[in-house]
């Protein structure tokens, strides 16, 4: 795909393709816990004291994994699962609480069944508890799963000499990898790429994606931040000249029925420092104004229901 073909992107199969990314990386993981520190794995929003999603593994014994899923017992109001989200549990392999055994679901493998391990996580967080995507969960520990290293992944740290460093790329690849290891360490774990090699970023209740161009000459840094506009392509045409008057560095697209926030970085040479910049530019951008224009343009955000859990089949 094109850096600049937005028409043929989609979000569906992007979020798709990280969650299978998420559920590998997982697995790996819970294939080396031991005994020495259980994983819990909330969200980014609610935390797990305050009756938040989470899902839990630990090393009861040698070479056996017990996982651990939030029930109604310990989930906070705006949490409680309906009929069909608690039968979408026990139909995944999840076992109900029980006095005998635990008061949240709950699962106990060898560890070398970790892949199922974590795809029943994946179930968990993703199709009970509605978390739109891997980028918003964070565990407690063992950050090379997902979790960011900071509060704000996208704050930038003081730039030192190798910020601003300016690299020439012998070619794309040469460009991915120079991306992919400042964004390591940005974020304190490798991005998650989708099959196209888009990278998903959380910022706050939304996201935006990041891809090289085929030439290698160019970061595009894009946000689709509302869909389905129902206020007519000419009333939204007139909202998007007068954002792009307005704004400094991000261009306002409208293609079909949806609305495109973009930041173009240069890349020959790469400077970290410039990607840095500009994350921090699309991301007040596009936590700043998506829930606006949606508004404006009665359309709605990426995420409008803000993750909640799943209430009812």
């Amino acid at each position: 795909m094109d850096s600049t073909d937005y028409e043929g992107f989609d979000i569906d199969r992007s979020t798709a393709q990280g969650w299978a990314e998420f559920q590998t990386r997982l697995s790996e993981v819970i294939s080396v816990i031991d005994d020495s520190g259980d994983l819990v794995i909330g969200t980014e929003t609610e935390s797990t004291d305050d009756g938040g999603p989470f899902v839990s593994f630990s090393a009861p014994a040698r070479d056996m994994i017990r996982s651990q899923a939030a029930s109604n017992g310990v989930l906070g109001d705006d949490f409680q699962l309906g009929p069909g989200a608690l039968a979408l549990m026990e139909k995944a392999g999840w076992n109900p609480p029980s006095a005998e055994e635990s008061a949240n679901f709950w699962v106990e493998l060898p560890q070398e069944q970790s892949d199922q391990l974590a795809e029943l996580a994946v179930v968990a967080l993703r199709d009970v508890y509605g978390v739109p995507h891997p980028v918003f969960l964070s565990p407690d520990q063992l950050s090379e799963v997902l979790t960011p290293k900071a509060d704000d992944p996208t704050d930038p740290p003081p730039f030192d000499d190798e910020d601003v460093t300016a690299v020439l790329p012998g070619s794309r690849e040469h460009l991915d990898a120079m991306v992919e290891e400042e964004l390591t360490e940005l974020f304190g774990h490798a991005p998650i790429r989708d099959e196209e090699g888009d990278i998903a970023i959380r910022v706050g209740s939304t996201m935006i994606f990041l891809r090289t161009s085929v030439d290698g000459r160019e970061i595009v840094i894009f946000a689709a931040i509302v869909h389905e506009i129902e206020g007519g392509r000419s009333r939204a045409a007139e909202v998007l000249n007068d954002l792009n008057c307005e704004a400094r560095w991000v261009k306002f697209q409208l293609i079909r029925d949806r609305v495109f926030a973009t930041l173009s970085v240069i890349a020959q040479p790469f400077v970290p420092a410039h990607l840095t910049q500009a994350l921090q530019i699309m991301s007040d951008t596009a936590d700043g104004i998506d829930d606006h224009l949606a508004d404006k343009l009665r359309g709605r955000t990426t995420f409008e229901d803000g993750g909640d859990a799943e209430t009812d089949d």
